[in-house]
């Protein structure tokens, strides 16, 4: 049963004392190490092995979460339940270098639709899939230091920190999978966060869902002000998807509020399911917190069709009869014509679309703008609430 959130203020948990101090990050196109199936004796490993390893390169996720941990004998995990603290940890992800971009190369799994119960699931292979070659928590101390190292080893997106806020219906692992994919396709070798709040990961989960999402936010944003704040980050930009821009649209309106000259490079909201008013009205309040903020919504969309009807009001992320929302000091990009049936649902366009993806990267790399320099495919469009810009498919 998922239990009520209560107020205490948010906490960060520790490792265990004897826990073995944390490794140094590569850069996500260095070979991994700390090689899966490495001899215990420090010998080096069979040819075989060593072959099997060229197949994959290794990128860190630096997460924060208030979900509870889940008793898992192979390796930490995280459940859909509340923890109601801040934790921290890494998690070192698995890229198949035969990966296609911008796909998440997971095992196939058949479950019985609309709820998490699997029937059949392939075995991971990491010159497949994408998988989890470590997961660790971390001290606040050993959190700060692996970013900074990982900061300092920056050369394309130098000092540069990417957050991302998952939406509805996603899993722990799926979070980290999704961030590493993203940061791995951008070739993103600043810092990679994630943030991942307590969704139940499945359809049948929205409603459980918003109230968790709302109930995360003062641990996200003890999240965000330790990495704009102590990481030793130079730049923050900041992807939310979904149902994840609610929180976090309401975190940013009170780190506004408590200083106003807190910066941040760009925020990107990607699709949200958040009542339309209610957006404009958030977003005047959060105006000037950032360089930049994108807006990117859609009218093919099902997961926000199916929240608008439940509202019975337009979301954020929707394009209706009359075109996108369109508010001052936010760039709106209408995506309809680039969005993919992802899991069922038309929800995840902005990661599964290449084209796309890449506008992000340049939006994040440089702040041009506008979005038709970025991408000729994004074409200025007029409307009576004012311009706005449409992909249009090649």
């Amino acid at each position: 049963m998922h239990r009520a959130f209560d107020k205490r203020e948010p906490q960060l948990s520790s490792p265990l004392d004897d826990e073995a101090p944390p490794t140094p990050t590569a850069k996500s196109d260095a070979k991994p190490r700390g090689r899966l199936g490495d001899p215990a004796d420090g010998s080096s490993p069979p040819m075989a092995t060593m072959a099997r390893e060229a197949a994959w390169d290794v990128v860190p996720v630096f997460f924060g979460t208030d979900r509870e941990e889940k008793p898992d004998p192979k390796r930490l995990a995280y459940s859909a339940e509340r923890g109601r603290r801040l934790e921290l940890g890494r998690a070192m992800v698995t890229v198949p270098k035969s990966h296609q971009v911008p796909n998440v190369e997971r095992p196939w799994v058949v479950k019985i639709p609309y709820f998490d119960v699997t029937i059949y699931e392939q075995a991971e292979d990491p010159a497949q899939h994408f998988t989890m070659q470590e997961m660790k928590k971390l001290s606040q101390t050993d959190f700060v230091a692996l970013v900074g190292e990982r900061l300092t080893a920056s050369n394309r997106y130098k000092d540069h920190a990417l957050v991302f806020v998952h939406g509805y219906n996603t899993s722990f692992d799926n979070a980290v999978y999704r961030t590493g994919q993203i940061a791995y396709d951008l070739k993103f070798d600043g810092a990679a966060f994630l943030y991942s709040w307590p969704s139940g990961g499945a359809v049948a989960s929205y409603t459980y869902d918003r109230e968790s999402a709302q109930a995360s936010e003062p641990y996200m944003r003890a999240f965000l002000d330790l990495v704009i704040k102590q990481s030793g980050a130079k730049s923050v930009s900041i992807i939310a998807h979904s149902m994840g821009n609610q929180p976090l649209m309401d975190v940013l309106k009170d780190m506004r509020n408590a200083a106003p000259e807190v910066a941040i490079n760009e925020v990107i909201l990607a699709a949200p399911d958040v009542d339309a008013d209610n957006f404009a009205n958030v977003a005047q309040r959060i105006e000037g917190i950032a360089r930049g903020v994108t807006l990117y919504a859609a009218a093919n969309d099902r997961a926000l069709i199916v929240s608008r009807n439940f509202w019975q009001n337009p979301r954020a992320g929707d394009v209706t009869a009359s075109g996108p929302l369109i508010v001052p000091g936010i760039e709106t990009i209408d995506v309809t014509a680039a969005s993919t049936d992802s899991f069922a649902l038309n929800h995840s366009g902005y990661a599964e679309n290449n084209e796309l993806l890449q506008d992000i990267g340049k939006l994040i790399l440089s702040g041009l703008r506008p979005p038709d320099q970025r991408l000729p495919a994004l074409k200025r469009t007029s409307s009576p609430k004012g311009d706005y810009w449409r992909y249009t498919a090649p």
